[in-house]
């Protein structure tokens, strides 16, 4: 393969055609961008009422809630106070429950640690049937803080666990992704916009 080979031009296109055709799916559906509008708005009163976001997930998924935290605690667009936002990511915390409850505990034993009511929990499983993320949303609902799951295929467990939850259209794990951290950006960009009319800003 080189960078000249037509074979390999065409499948380069054909990836971002497929990433183009998730997304469009996506916003072809209302309650997809209610969901998003919702999230936002739950990242604003949050903050405003003196809580702090908890988001968790496995793998690359792992990756995109240390990427919304790190957007809060530092910056999006504007420069700003820091936001009360943490990923649950600590090697520490995640091989001691491993070892000594199993990893299925990881995040919830996070939430039951440091959540409260005024929280807001936001869990991303592509699967949408991620043990650990289910129970942290077990968790959350014991403690009466509410929780938000991105998801993918047909949503999975998630569906009945967490209070609120959004399913993209795609059996792919990266288109998945892809669309989790519009989402994320999305409500990030928006809570950031109203929270800088406040005074606490």
């Amino acid at each position: 393969m080189t960078t000249s080979d037509p074979a390999a031009l065409e499948a380069v296109r054909a990836r971002f055609e497929e990433a183009q055709t998730v997304l469009e799916k996506f916003m072809a559906e209302e309650d997809n961008l209610t969901f998003v509008a919702k999230l936002a708005i739950e990242i604003d009163a949050v903050i405003r009422r003196g809580g702090k976001i908890i988001s968790f997930g496995n793998g690359g998924s792992m990756c995109d809630a240390m990427h919304f935290a790190e957007e809060l605690t530092g910056r999006f667009r504007h420069n700003r106070t820091a936001l009360p936002a943490v990923a649950v990511s600590d090697p520490s915390h995640l091989s001691c429950v491993a070892n000594d409850f199993g990893y299925e505990y990881v995040f919830s034993r996070f939430v039951e640690g440091l959540g409260k009511p005024g929280d807001a929990v936001i869990g991303l499983s592509t699967s949408g049937n991620s043990p650990n993320v289910l129970r942290a949303f077990e968790a959350a609902r014991r403690m009466g803080i509410r929780s938000f799951a991105l998801t993918g295929k047909d949503g999975g467990a998630c569906r009945e666990a967490a209070d609120e939850y959004i399913v993209v259209p795609s059996d792919r794990s990266e288109r998945i992704q892809e669309i989790h951290i519009k989402i994320l950006h999305t409500a990030i960009d928006l809570a950031e916009e109203s929270l800088l009319q406040s005074p606490l800003l």
